[in-house]
């Protein structure tokens, strides 16, 4: 990929982010609301939806590193809208456009790329998050239909998305063999949502758990069969790098603010940024900063239009995760009282950091990971 096309479509993403949304930004979390339909689909019209999408389906067919600089130029100033582009470039219609049938893309990734409508990934029920594979929402065959009843937690974008790609059970067969995915529309009958969660961070994306009570969805709407479990994680990496960079973008807007701020505000009759202690803390954050995105950047480069390798994910989504959690503590530490208000939005970035390092898999199971593919073995939680 050329760098200028990189460089071009990263300055488009900044200045339209910083024009647009960065405005917004804090009213939506303040009072805990998405972006609207209408500045979805000016998303889709500026060809940020589709990025990481096969041109035949009005994508832009671009490597996932391009995906991933507009998501971080978004996630900086503005979370609910770099989800959006999140969401359509790295989310759920990934699975669509790498495991789906020709049919199956045609009549769902064209809608996603232009904002018409959105869709959601729901993986994790009650008694079944970092262990997926305890899920027992099961999807049991009719004739020509699937029935799907259970319960689905922690769903971002849940209530909010027209369509929900549900992992569960396609068969009887134990543990992930019998896990695979179908695409339900939201007003399929049966079909219902919880209250919204009210989170502590995540505030302008909808977050919803979802009630399955005999719904039925025909059986084409079925993109992964039973079997096909670690096909599904695998595009599921593409989701990782998306949230690594979600936390990159937000340990990079934590370290801008905190170098502004250490050079304007003085104490004991200097700037802040003259006093040692402060350099030292300002250093740390831009090594955890720049050593996340190294990590994000190699990951990303072993995908092109593919898939990434998983064992990069794992090392760049853990680092990602706790450095974002880490700077913007740093950061809230160098504003002193100014960091704890609402105004600087540095408590914002704070906040966030903490939910997109539970999200998609926590720190804890990325490192479980790394050492199953260090050691090129599986290790059985459960005994």
């Amino acid at each position: 990929m050329a760098h200028d096309d990189l460089a071009e479509i990263r300055a488009l993403a900044a200045q339209v982010a910083r024009e647009r949304y960065e405005p917004i930004a804090e009213e939506l979390d303040v009072q805990r609301k998405p972006i609207s339909r209408e500045q979805r689909m000016e998303l889709g019209a500026l060809g940020f939806l589709g990025i990481a999408h096969p041109e035949e389906y009005g994508g832009s067919g671009a490597p996932l590193a391009q995906a991933l600089a507009v998501v971080e130029e978004f996630g900086k100033v503005c979370r609910p809208a770099a989800f959006q582009i999140f969401e359509a470039n790295t989310g759920p219609a990934q699975v669509i456009s790498h495991l789906g049938t020709h049919e199956q893309k045609q009549r769902w990734l064209p809608d996603i790329v232009s904002g018409a409508k959105t869709m959601a990934v729901a993986i994790s029920e009650p008694d079944a998050g970092s262990a997926a594979t305890d899920m027992i929402t099961a999807a049991k065959p009719e004739g020509q239909r699937y029935v799907i009843n259970g319960t689905k937690r922690w769903i971002s974008n849940g209530g909010e998305a027209d369509q929900y790609l549900v992992y569960c059970r396609l068969s009887d067969a134990p543990g992930s063999k019998g896990i695979g995915a179908i695409l339900v529309e939201k007003d399929t009958p049966g079909l219902s949502f919880g209250a919204g969660e009210r989170l502590m961070g995540f505030r302008g994306i909808p977050s919803a758990d979802i009630y399955f009570d005999n719904v039925s969805v025909p059986q084409e709407n079925v993109v992964v069969p039973a079997g096909d479990f670690s096909k599904l994680f695998g595009v599921f990496s593409v989701e990782r790098l998306g949230n690594t960079t979600m936390s990159i973008a937000i340990g990079q807007a934590a370290l801008d603010k905190t170098i502004k701020y250490v050079q304007e505000r003085e104490q004991f009759g200097k700037p802040l940024v003259e006093f040692q202690s402060v350099q030292v803390l300002l250093a740390d954050m831009a090594l955890q900063v720049e050593a996340a995105r190294l990590l994000r950047d190699r990951a990303a480069a072993t995908a092109g239009v593919g898939l990434p390798d998983s064992y990069e994910v794992s090392l760049a989504k853990c680092t990602a995760n706790e450095m974002a959690k880490r700077v913007t503590d740093i950061a809230m530490q160098l504003h002193g009282g100014n960091g704890y208000t609402e105004e600087y939005g540095i408590e914002r970035l704070h906040r966030d950091a903490h939910g997109w390092a539970i999200a998609g898999g926590t720190p804890t199971m990325q490192r479980i990971r790394i050492v199953s593919e260090l050691l090129g073995r599986k290790f059985d939680q459960r005994r």
